[in-house]
């Protein structure tokens, strides 16, 4: 059994948006909601680079994965470490180096010719490029019992679910969409921490999903209560649909996009972040109160991350 062919001379990495080198915070254009109590907090990033290479399962080792897609941090390869990705190269993400997290997934795959999928281009009025969620999430944690994550975090998960256009309904492979939809595959992280660990050998062993809706919290193993992170990685959907496309990591008769997963390491500036865990989650009484939504790259405190330049 075998991964999708890749075309390696159609990867498009010439279409990879440089990045901002330094941080971009802004007046808020738009203000923060009364929330239902998730805390929602979303930032955009553009697509930056694939390649096949992973930091956290084989880190030191270039070449060794399948082929993955690369958003936020710029310089992401098989020698990233918490330490570079905290502190060096450009950012997709809204925000700048405000946020240098790195963020990948496996790549989307045209087996029709082995062509690796753009996730989107720097077009103002196109929204098909990545969104990751931040929030207190309906996992059962209370928003004002979130903290800011720890340096030098990473981990992996395999929540993931698929949606097509304005369809709610959620699918554990790659749906059949029609031309102009967006194909989005989401993948959900857990949020409740062990304490002690930033990794472990498995990349998820450290981490544990909440308990359940609405009150439940973390599992006594894993105390420590983070933002739950989600990573939507959208794609437009061409004339021919999405009957041919697969995973790069989706093994030989095996349902498309089975092998869903997406990797997360943390290069969050410590303060930044920490407004939003201010301003967005803490601040809640739930359930007597709503935690606030802070809605698309809103800090929360009348600033947001600034998006402009990205599409000069």
């Amino acid at each position: 059994m075998g991964m999708p062919y890749v075309n390696d001379d159609l990867i498009p990495n010439s279409e990879g948006h440089p990045g901002l080198g330094s941080q971009l915070i802004v007046p808020a254009e738009y203000p923060t909601l009364d929330g239902d109590g998730s805390g929602q907090f979303r930032t955009n990033c553009f697509f930056s680079h694939m390649n096949y290479d992973d930091p956290i399962v084989y880190p030191g080792q270039p070449g060794a994965s399948h082929l993955h897609v690369f958003v936020g941090n710029t310089d992401t390869d098989a020698g990233s470490t918490p330490e570079s990705i905290r502190e060096s190269g450009n950012s997709t993400c809204m925000g700048g180096t405000a946020n240098r997290s790195s963020y990948w997934a496996p790549a989307m795959i045209d087996t029709t010719d082995g062509r690796p999928l753009h996730i989107g281009v720097p077009v103002a009025d196109q929204g098909h490029f990545f969104q990751a969620y931040y929030k207190s999430g309906y996992q059962g944690v209370l928003p004002q019992t979130i903290v800011n994550f720890p340096e030098g975090l990473r981990m992996v998960a395999d929540r993931t679910w698929y949606t097509c256009g304005s369809q709610t309904q959620p699918h554990d492979s790659i749906p059949e969409c029609n031309e102009g939809n967006m194909l989005v595959m989401a993948v959900e992280f857990p949020q409740c921490w062990d304490g002690v660990n930033l990794d472990s050998a498995d990349h998820r062993s450290h981490m544990a999903y909440g308990l359940g809706w609405p009150d439940k919290g973390c599992p006594a193993s894993h105390p420590v209560p983070f933002a739950q992170i989600t990573q939507h990685y959208r794609y437009l959907v061409g004339p021919v649909g999405t009957s041919s496309w697969r995973l790069s990591s989706d093994m030989d008769g095996m349902p498309a996009g089975s092998s869903g997963h997406a990797d997360w390491m943390n290069g969050w500036d410590p303060d930044v972040f920490q407004r939003i865990v201010d301003n967005c989650y803490t601040e809640s009484a739930w359930p007597d109160l709503l935690s606030t939504d802070c809605s698309m790259n809103l800090l929360g405190d009348g600033t947001m991350l600034g998006y402009r330049e990205f599409y000069q």
